[in-house]
């Protein structure tokens, strides 16, 4: 019987239970959470594109010449 459950840590363990002395655990791997975290997405959708037009704009206010 396998048996899915969720540690404090967030990271979910599949479990095999078929006899005691064959019990092995999984590790979910990270890009997988990562893609089930639905406000992790949120975060880096908003962080991502914010970083990258603040470096945009930087880029460009240097760029301008300066006045004589």
């Amino acid at each position: 019987m396998v048996q899915t459950y969720t540690d404090p840590f967030r990271e979910t363990i599949i479990v095999n239970q078929e006899t005691p002395a064959t019990r092995q655990t999984e590790r979910v791997p990270i890009m997988q959470r990562i893609i089930d975290n639905p406000f992790l997405l949120l975060f880096i959708g908003v962080v991502v594109p914010t970083v990258f037009y603040v470096v945009w704009g930087i880029m460009e206010l240097v760029s301008i010449p300066l006045a004589n």
